[in-house]
């Protein structure tokens, strides 16, 4: 079981679908790594989210990229020592609370959620599980009184619907939640598509455009030539607030990576080109994710240690997990005699 400590706790969750690319590591996954040295943290594969995406055309084994992602997620430095990692399917109690919030949420408040609006936008029939996956992420970090939520800034909406809930459960019923909040990195929160600098890389539009991202599995050759290939214009500039989309895209990945100050990267590569940028953050990031793909390798070749570390993530964090279950309970009148 995680103790409660003099340190805030943190809880994010990643879903195992998808291609995870660099994106997914500057704005979630380094943040995790960093967050070890100062939080108390908690941290899910979320497979039930990845449901969602459930329909007669497509099934995905999320079953099977399970293991990816651990291996992935530990492989970019998480310590499952320091953080407890676990998959969410295998603690009901996420189920479960999800249900009694879901009769406590106005369906108004869901469909104004920015994320939904836009992914019915393209479907025909979204599913009743599109509508109130924002519900399991409530359930998510309010059960395990989470006081931070890494986020990036096209989550933070998700996280002032769970204040939202947890205000109005504590309306009706009492206060059992810590009420979270969002913790939205400074730099790189949000990168954009190398193949068009006007949308954000995305898990989906890696696995169906090629040059739109850099896999964290990538090998260097590929990365290189992804960067090397990236969108940016005819001009010269170079620093970030005149840089066209692209390039300021790729300035962000350097700042990020690197972690110099903007003046100093604006100096550096001031009258260079963009060829000798995009060389340079080639270089950085090939640097930055080998060693990440070496352990991605070694992890893969052993699926029991995988299974085993996961299985010890949530037998350590399931106790807080139902006993936030067992007071909600009670106070809506459904707890075991």
């Amino acid at each position: 079981m995680v103790q409660r400590s003099n340190k805030p706790r943190v809880f994010s969750g990643i879903q195992p679908t998808g291609q995870f690319h660099l994106g997914n590591y500057i704005g979630a996954l380094s943040q995790w790594i960093e967050n070890q040295n100062q939080f108390e943290c908690v941290y899910a594969i979320v497979d039930l989210h990845a449901l969602t995406s459930l329909d007669s055309h497509r099934i995905e084994p999320v079953a099977k990229q399970v293991r990816q992602t651990a291996a992935l997620i530990i492989a970019s430095g998480l310590d499952p020592k320091r953080s407890a990692l676990f998959v969410q399917s295998h603690i009901s109690a996420h189920s479960e609370l999800t249900w009694i919030l879901n009769c406590l949420t106005p369906v108004g408040w869901l469909a104004r959620m920015t994320q939904y609006k836009a992914k019915t936008a393209q479907a025909a029939s979204p599913s009743a599980g599109l509508l109130t996956y924002p519900v399991l992420q409530a359930a998510d970090i309010l059960l395990y009184q989470t006081d931070l939520v890494p986020v990036g800034e096209d989550q933070k909406q998700h996280v002032e619907l769970t204040v939202d809930i947890v205000r109005r459960f504590n309306q009706l019923f009492g206060e059992v939640f810590v009420i979270p909040k969002p913790l939205i990195r400074e730099v790189g929160a949000r990168l954009m598509g190398l193949d068009d600098p006007s949308i954000k890389m995305s898990k989906s539009l890696a696995d169906a455009r090629k040059g739109h991202a850099i896999g964290l599995a990538d090998p260097p050759d590929l990365i290189r030539r992804t960067i090397m290939e990236a969108v940016t214009d005819s001009g010269c500039e170079t620093h970030f607030e005149k840089a066209s989309p692209g390039v300021k895209n790729l300035l962000t990945i350097f700042e990020a990576l690197s972690g110099r100050q903007r003046s100093d990267i604006e100096s550096h590569f001031e009258g260079k080109g963009y060829r000798y940028l995009k060389a340079e953050v080639s270089d950085l990031v090939i640097a930055v994710l080998r060693p990440i793909r070496e352990r991605y390798l070694e992890l893969l070749d052993d699926p029991a240690w995988l299974d085993q570390m996961l299985r010890h993530g949530a037998e350590r964090v399931s106790p807080i997990a139902f006993s936030t279950l067992d007071k909600v309970k009670r106070l809506i009148g459904i707890e075991h005699p």
